[in-house]
């Protein structure tokens, strides 16, 4: 029987977005066993001195070895090892490479992982994350003032530093997304104080192929119970926008995960517990949005790997011709 190729889904968005979040859940759905993380943020070129040094930021493409991430983006799609490099956040330095061996998933996230049409074409699912600025503001004090060590005027004179090159790399990725996430405080609700009660809408576009939701959604249920499906346009492509409330009930929260686990056959359902849980600070919370978005991630990941399965595992010639041929056009 040939071996089956990875599914891959690529997570983008800046930092404190929320991705590593995001994939915690799918690690905790799908199982630690069968899925592979990589973070794209380990490929920068320099340590956080050097950076201080010479002026750039770590969102900046000439930061980043952008073309070794595209040659092991290749490895991933075909299943084949590859020794990544390491850069601890804690202390900004580039440490010991990790030896990858890919599972049946693979997620990877980080900064810049649409970069290139090179990049992208390797990914089956990708998605990227859009919280209002003022929210990731708000995520990224806590997280680096807790974990980092950073203090708040630090952390918000890094924000003024970075933005133009999250004006300019970051913020243009979310074009090449097949979903968006936007994670935001509900109105008049200031984003320091909504916690758990943060909404999220998800944009969905055509490029996947989304499980019918239809019949929880429509109508006047849809009033009532915090989950609303809408035909819209995005960038002036019509989307389907799935909003889903913060304050969503446990019972209607509970009715749409199972609607969703039902397109899931090959994978038991887990505990509630297990899944849509974040940090905030010291203390762990959970959110009905975040585990409701989590599992139709997983819906997307599990519908690929189905599709696939009655395919060849191609040989990685085919990809490594198209990338020298790409690397011709563009000298």
């Amino acid at each position: 029987m040939t071996k089956q190729r990875p599914i891959i889904l690529a997570i983008v968005g800046d930092s404190a977005a929320g991705k590593n979040t995001l994939t915690n859940g799918l690690v905790n759905i799908l199982g630690a066993e069968r899925v592979t993380v990589v973070c794209t943020d380990d490929y920068h070129k320099y340590e956080r001195r050097e950076r201080a040094q010479l002026g750039i930021t770590p969102l900046h493409p000439r930061c980043n070895y952008l073309d070794v991430l595209e040659l092991h983006l290749e490895r991933l799609h075909y299943g084949q090892p590859f020794l990544k490099p390491v850069y601890d956040h804690s202390t900004g330095s580039l440490v010991r490479p990790e030896y990858i061996l890919p599972r049946q998933f693979v997620i990877v996230e980080g900064l810049l992982g649409f970069h290139s049409a090179v990049m992208r074409q390797f990914y089956d699912v990708k998605v990227y994350l859009d919280p209002p600025e003022d929210l990731r503001k708000v995520w990224k004090i806590g997280r680096d003032t807790s974990a980092r060590g950073y203090t708040d005027a630090q952390v918000l004179a890094e924000l003024e530093k970075r933005a133009p090159d999250s004006r300019d790399f970051i913020r243009p990725q979310r074009e090449h997304a097949d979903i968006v996430v936007k994670f935001h405080p509900p109105a008049g609700v200031l984003p320091e104080q909504a916690g758990p009660r943060l909404n999220v809408q998800l944009v969905l576009r055509p490029t996947l192929r989304h499980p019918d939701l239809t019949y929880l959604v429509d109508g006047a249920h849809s009033a009532s119970c915090g989950v609303r499906l809408e035909l819209g346009r995005d960038g002036g492509r019509p989307v389907d926008f799935l909003n889903i409330d913060g304050n969503v009930t446990g019972e209607h929260a509970a009715r749409l995960e199972d609607a969703i686990w039902q397109h899931l056959p090959n994978l038991r359902p887990v505990r509630q517990d297990q899944f849509g849980d974040y940090h905030d600070r010291a203390e762990v919370r959970h959110s009905h949005p975040l585990a409701l978005t989590q599992l139709l991630l997983t819906y997307h990941l599990l519908r690929k790997y189905s599709d696939l399965s009655q395919l060849p595992f191609a040989p990685p010639v085919a990809a490594l011709s198209r990338l020298q041929s790409a690397a011709v056009m563009s000298g």
